[in-house]
């Protein structure tokens, strides 16, 4: 595979219109996304996948910044996601997660986020594994798929 920068931010989260608002903690980040229209299924509510998917970058990228704060670059892959629906998120609504590293070592974390909308109501709650693998500096043989000879 050819060598390939990694976009930030990545196109999932311009997509969604996600920003990330603090990162200040090592193991923890805070996102907000308003509650797009174009994000509504047929009962007029935010589709599941969505604030899933807003779940799970905010994770990701905790699990990141965990990584990092141990002076480690590395890719951090979803193993496995639990994703509970407690309330609707409402079109217009901004929401916001914070999501929180609990546990982690050297080639896993185990990440909680939680969901609430700008009336303060919960309204999702999700767990995820993320497997850790060292990111390569660009150009050797490793990122580049090759054996090093040339």
């Amino acid at each position: 595979m050819p060598d390939q920068p990694i976009q930030v931010p990545p196109n999932c989260e311009l997509t969604l219109g996600m920003r990330c608002v603090d990162k200040s903690v090592p193991g923890r980040t805070v996102w907000t996304m308003r509650a797009d229209e174009r994000f509504a299924n047929p009962a007029g509510i935010v589709q599941g996948g969505f604030v899933g998917a807003m779940a799970d970058s905010a994770m990701g990228s905790a699990a990141i910044t965990f990584a990092g704060a141990q002076g480690r670059k590395v890719i951090a892959a979803n193993v496995e996601m639990k994703t509970s629906f407690l309330a609707a998120a409402r079109v217009g609504a901004m929401l916001t997660c914070t999501a929180t590293v609990v546990s982690g070592g050297k080639r896993v974390a185990f990440v909680e986020a939680e969901v609430v909308d700008d009336r303060d109501v919960a309204v999702a709650r999700s767990s995820s594994t993320y497997l850790f693998t060292p990111r390569e500096p660009a150009g050797s043989p490793e990122s580049s798929g090759g054996t090093g000879s040339r």
